[in-house]
């Protein structure tokens, strides 16, 4: 008897009961929530040959980004490798294989044509597009979801995910209007599609409107954050829209609460505390023991080097709570991943080590060599991912660095710049403001 996924995709070593948690975890990593870890691991117990259970428990450890979740996948790897049967699921395998290899570009391209010969596998376009995330592949993260579109319809189980991710490629490729009309679609089919929501928090924060993202992000909340792992990150966007406007105790009580009350070890928990704390600081504001927390928390993977997107991040924990020590174990770090294989060896060399050594100099006082540091890589930044909103925090380092250094020029014209992107930005004004009175007082 063949078994099948819920999209019709054939299973292989699965019994119906195992097909039925796989679908379950499926539909789990889609809306960001619950335990899907747990749900494949009960699919593999029931069905221990299930080639594509291995290669879903495989990938909820890759896509983490954390160092421990590497020989998880290797494990899940060898114990599918030689059971795979169809050309999917080998096609899932090597992808998993480039990725436990650092070959994140490779690993994307295999997916890419695993989607284009089955639109509707949800796993592959929904890994697909978290790596064209992780490798700041705005594109493909628009492209890679509209191929497999037509092959979608609300009839099909998971619509609302294709919908989100949809939303999220468009809105990183400045189609803001159709971002938010996918975004919302995707959220009124399923109110718990955290992933759809933050793709409408992400337009609204591109366009500057500040007061509809609040109340974007306040309403339904039990809906987006209740067990859903991507909550600290959609709180974080809720702080982003108040620290815009200026109401840096709305922003605390924030980051005290849903943000960091947890204290999650989870990286990408890490890289948004981490971040808010930056943007705090450059803003001028203390903030007390918080930056020691959270470089508490980044110190066990300080030496990873796995992801420069996340060295960055700690470098920002480490200079903010005046650790040197654990600032010199991330360059080592990296040092070593630039002379290694493995895309992170350019994602290092192109955009990590700038950006980490231009923090540490920010750090030090020494304006002139954040800005010396920081304006050739701006323009390239998006190639050790994140997002925009994510990768504004060089924009901000960078005006901040000019403003203080007194170099009233490039001040008013970065000032310029972002009031032209977001005219009606109360942070723009301040940018604007400050650069006249530094060009008046010159």
């Amino acid at each position: 008897m063949t078994v099948t996924d819920i999209r019709g995709h054939r299973l292989g070593g699965a019994s119906e009961a195992a097909a039925r948690l796989y679908d379950q975890a499926v539909g789990e990593l889609a809306l960001f929530r619950d335990d899907p870890v747990a749900t494949v691991d009960a699919a593999l117990a029931d069905s221990p040959d299930f080639v594509m259970a291995h290669a879903l428990r495989a990938w909820l450890h890759l896509l983490g980004t954390e160092p421990a979740g590497v020989p998880v996948a290797r494990a899940a790897l060898a114990a599918a490798r030689d059971r795979a049967g169809t050309e999917q699921e080998r096609g899932h395998l090597a992808a998993i294989a480039h990725l436990a290899d650092a070959r994140w570009h490779a690993a994307a391209r295999v997916l890419e044509d695993v989607a284009i010969a089955h639109p509707r596998d949800l796993l592959a376009l929904q890994a697909g597009h978290q790596l064209d995330f992780f490798r700041g592949d705005a594109r493909m993260l628009r492209d890679r979801i509209a191929r497999a579109r037509p092959a979608w319809s609300p009839a099909v189980p998971g619509h609302h995910a294709v919908l989100g991710m949809a939303a999220f490629g468009l809105e990183e490729t400045g189609a803001y209007a159709e971002a938010e009309r996918a975004g919302r679609a995707a959220v009124e089919a399923e109110p718990r599609d955290a992933w759809a929501r933050h793709a409408v928090a992400h337009v609204m924060e591109m366009q500057g409107r500040h007061d509809d993202g609040i109340a974007w992000m306040s309403r339904e909340p039990d809906a987006w954050a209740d067990g859903n792992f991507l909550a600290v990150h959609n709180w974080w966007h809720l702080a982003l829209y108040h620290l815009e406007r200026g109401e840096i105790d709305a922003v605390l009580d924030l980051y005290d609460g849903p943000i960091r009350s947890g204290r999650s070890g989870l990286i990408l928990d890490m890289i948004d505390a981490a971040a808010m704390l930056w943007r705090l600081h450059l803003r001028g504001i203390d903030v007390g023991p918080r930056f020691a927390e959270i470089a508490d928390a980044w110190e066990p993977v300080a030496e990873a080097g796995l992801y420069a997107f996340n060295d960055v991040h700690a470098v920002m924990a480490f200079v903010g709570a005046g650790r040197p020590q654990a600032v010199a174990r991330v360059v080592e770090a990296q040092r070593r991943a630039m002379e290694g294989p493995g895309d992170n060896a350019a994602f290092t060399r192109e955009v990590g080590a700038p950006v980490v050594q231009a923090m540490v100099a920010f750090g030090d006082g020494r304006w002139a060599d954040t800005v010396r540091l920081l304006r050739p890589v701006r323009g390239i930044a998006h190639r050790f991912g994140g997002s925009h909103a994510q990768r504004d925090v060089i924009d901000l380092t960078l005006i901040e660095a000019a403003l203080r250094d007194g170099d009233a020029a490039l001040a008013a014209a970065l000032a310029a710049e972002r009031a032209a992107a977001k005219p009606e930005s109360p942070l723009a004004r301040l940018f604007a403001a400050r650069a006249t009175a530094l060009r008046a007082a010159a």
